[in-house]
Formats: structure tokens, C-alpha cells, sequence
């Protein structure tokens, strides 16, 4: 790429602001490694550093070294991600160790392109990773970095097409110094996370503002653009809440590896209440009572949102299924959870249903 005519390189002014103000004492930043770095980079997919920190130090104290992490049964990762959001990323990961495991002898690569054939790594995500662990001068394109350039470069389009895409990745390798890789890396993350933000930029007091073009041109709230707007349509499911008399437990069902929530415990789900009494009829033949609902739980994904209508199920203690007892799910026992990872809404409602069966 040509060398942009009308602006300076940021990496002086912001590393001088990253020595003053840049946050240092991250736990990952205490003792970088690959290792922890890249579950860093992960949990940071999409999540602010403040609910990342307390999951990142849950999961080094049971995972303190990826054979550790290979090792691990699929739902103690889950388990400790349960809340996190975005599952997938833990699945990828827990994936992605196995094969380090198998193919690398236990050590991440620190070539970026091997990085990248990993599960859940792509180009942003292994440059981070080589920089921040290595100090490597690897440009890296997160949301915060693509904000950050494109104010001030003041790039026209969403960064969602090709063509802007491009040009911002351009403009983070010139951008990216030879020396201080990883400070720079931290900088530019931090910059966008703090100052340059999405809404109410702090521009007074931002490094950048002498050369930013959308300041310049009083259009900072212009940049970058937003994704064309959609309608973001409402799925609903009815989920059933089927809990024994005999003790503080609801049947849960692991849910098949891909698709929403993959591989994570939940209730039984149908799409619509004639499935949900199809099912009864056959796992539950001339049940007493017709199940009791309770007020629907809105749940907000990426391009949906989920409308969830729970329906409560009392079991006395003599008509339990034997097909439900032994293969086909589990019983959720609140008083002997087991690592189990359950989505947030499930885990609210089974834990909200079982407290007020103590009261």
C-alpha cells in the first residue's frame, strides 16, 4: 500500500500514551506465554476485559498448561465458560489443544500460518497471539483496531466489505512498528477500549486527535460504518422443566455439537407446544397434570433473538421413566452440581426453579 500522504504513523504518540496510561497488569500480561495468551485472545472475542478477567483465572487454575486443557472432558470446559456466551470459541479451543497435542507436541506453533489452521484462530487472532507473547511486529485487525483506523483514516464503508477490509489491514501493517510490538498491540486494543469508543469518544484526550481525520472533518460518530441495517427476527421454542418431588433436580438434555448452544446441557426444547405434548405423550403416557408455564424468557444472540416459553412438570417419585433415568439425558441436582455447562438462560431457570422448590 501507498504510504497515506495526509497522515502520520500512531505508533509514536501511542506508545507515549500506552507508558502512561495503558493497562500493564492484566492477568494474562503477569506471565505471557502462548499458552495464555491465546486463551486470552479467545475469551476477548467479543467480551469486555472486565468479564473476562474472573473466567481467564478460573480457567488457568484448572487448566494451568494446555496439555492440561487437552486432556480435559469437553464439559468441564463448558462448564467453566458457562456465562461466557459465544460457545463455540470453547468448543474451538478445547479442540485446537487437542491438535497442538497431537500434531505439535504439546507446543503452540509460533508460525502464524499454522497458527491459523487451528480451530477458532484466525489472521487477527494468531497475529495478536505472536505479538503480544513474542513481541512480534504482526499487524492485527480486532473490533477495537478497526474502529481506531478507521476514524482516523477516516475510511469510507463498512469494514464487513472486502474492499474495506483490505484497506484497513493495509493500514494496520504500515501502522505496526518493527520494535515495541507488543506494547503497540496492547496500545491500539487499549485505545479502542477506552478512549475511542463505539459511543461518547473521550477525543480530548485521546493521542490521536491532532491527526484524526474524522475529527478533523467533525464526523467521529460517522466512523466506521455500521453493517447495513437487517431485522433481527425473534425465534421462539418451548422448553420444558421436568423436576422430580423427591429432591431439588430437572432433566436435562446435551445438545448435538453444532448449532446454537453445541454440545452444552439444556432443557428439552420443541418448536412449538403440539411437539412438546407429542413428547409427553410418548415419554410420559397419561401424565396427571398438564405442565405449568411460566412467564417467557427473552434471550438476545448475534442475528436473532430467542423467546423462550418454559413449562414446568412435576414428577411424582413412583412414575419415573426408565428411559429418562438412565440414557438418554441427566438429572440436574442443585445440591451435587456436576461440571456440566449449561447456557446462561437454562442455568437461570433450572436454578431459579429449583430455589423456589426449597421455599
Amino acid at each position: 500500500m501507498d504510504r497515506p500522504a495526509d497522515t502520520k504513523r500512531i505508533s509514536e504518540p501511542l506508545l507515549a500514551w500506552y507508558d502512561r496510561h495503558g493497562r500493564k497488569d492484566l492477568p494474562w500480561q503477569r506471565r505471557r506465554t502462548l499458552y495464555r495468551v491465546w486463551v486470552s485472545e479467545i475469551m476477548l472475542q467479543q467480551t469486555q476485559v472486565a468479564t473476562v478477567i474472573p473466567y481467564f483465572e478460573r480457567f488457568m487454575a484448572r487448566f494451568p498448561r494446555l496439555a492440561d486443557l487437552a486432556a480435559a472432558d469437553l464439559d468441564e470446559v463448558l462448564h467453566l465458560w458457562s456465562g461466557l456466551g459465544y460457545y463455540a470459541r470453547a468448543r474451538n479451543l478445547h479442540r485446537a489443544a487437542r491438535q497442538v497435542a497431537r500434531d505439535h507436541g504439546g507446543r503452540l506453533p509460533r508460525q502464524q500460518a499454522l497458527l491459523e489452521r487451528l480451530p477458532g484462530i484466525g489472521r487477527s487472532t494468531a497475529a495478536a497471539i505472536l505479538a503480544l507473547a513474542l513481541d512480534r511486529p504482526h499487524p492485527i485487525l480486532d473490533g477495537n483496531v478497526r474502529r481506531v483506523l478507521a476514524r482516523y483514516h477516516a475510511v469510507e464503508g463498512w469494514p464487513g466489505q472486502a474492499a474495506v477490509q483490505r484497506r484497513l489491514w493495509a493500514l494496520a501493517e504500515w501502522h505496526t512498528p518493527s520494535r515495541r510490538a507488543a506494547d503497540y498491540t496492547q496500545a491500539i486494543m487499549d485505545l479502542g477500549a477506552t478512549l475511542c469508543t463505539r459511543a461518547r469518544p473521550a477525543c480530548s484526550r485521546c493521542p490521536l486527535a491532532p491527526d484524526c481525520q474524522a475529527r478533523a472533518r467533525n464526523q467521529v460518530a460517522r466512523f466506521p460504518f455500521p453493517r447495513p441495517r437487517r431485522a433481527r427476527p425473534c425465534r421462539q421454542a418451548w422448553m420444558l422443566l421436568l423436576q422430580r418431588r423427591d429432591g431439588p433436580r430437572v432433566w436435562l438434555q446435551r445438545r448435538p455439537p453444532a448449532g446454537v448452544w453445541g454440545g452444552l446441557w439444556s432443557l428439552p426444547e420443541f418448536p412449538s407446544p403440539e411437539a412438546l405434548a407429542d413428547w409427553l405423550a410418548e415419554h410420559l403416557p397419561g401424565a396427571a397434570a398438564a405442565p405449568r408455564p411460566l412467564p417467557p424468557v427473552r434471550h438476545a444472540f448475534t442475528h436473532f433473538e430467542l423467546e423462550i416459553h418454559p413449562l414446568v412438570l412435576v414428577l411424582e417419585r413412583g412414575r419415573l421413566p426408565a428411559r429418562l433415568a438412565e440414557g438418554e439425558g441427566l438429572w440436574y441436582n442443585l445440591d451435587a452440581a456436576p461440571a456440566k455447562g449449561l447456557p446462561a438462560p437454562v442455568r437461570r431457570l433450572v436454578t431459579g426453579l429449583l430455589q423456589e422448590g426449597r421455599t
